[in-house]
């Protein structure tokens, strides 16, 4: 059996070290906002429905409710985002953007089109829409 170079063979770390690039293309536009990639994701999805459920978020975002919850803290601290209990269940939660989120959600996706021109004049356009279709289609639910 050939050793096998796992640096340079491994699917995970190849991708992880390319979300940390990516990534940080993106906060560095978020930044004077004071906003995350992260957070940035929970408002497009909150942008694209009122009343979501905490566990269709988590879901959505492929998340886990721990993770979500740090994410959600400052978001609902600066009243960016509301969260209450839902009408027909008393034990979950619906999210929805403030007025002050819809206002933040607005400037922030002027920095993340700076920031998605910034990768994809380094990328390449096609390029950059192929490995979009190809990521999605490891997390979509056929």
């Amino acid at each position: 059996m050939n050793e096998i170079d796992i640096g340079s063979a491994c699917n995970c770390f190849a991708m992880r070290q390319a979300a940390r690039f990516v990534t940080q293309i993106y906060e560095r536009h978020f930044a004077p906002l004071g906003v995350t990639a992260t957070q940035y994701s929970i408002m497009v999805a909150l942008s694209r429905r009122r009343d979501l459920l905490m566990s269709e978020l988590a879901d959505a975002l492929v998340m886990d409710r721990t993770t979500l919850l740090r994410a959600l803290k400052p978001l609902q601290r600066d009243d960016i985002v509301s969260i209450a209990r839902a009408e027909h269940d008393a034990r979950a939660y619906s999210l929805n953007l403030t007025r002050d989120g819809l206002r933040l959600f607005k400037q922030a996706t002027k920095a993340w089109q700076a920031a998605q021109t910034e990768f994809e004049d380094k990328f390449g356009q096609s390029r950059a829409r192929a490995l979009r279709q190809e990521l999605f289609s490891l997390t979509t639910v056929d």
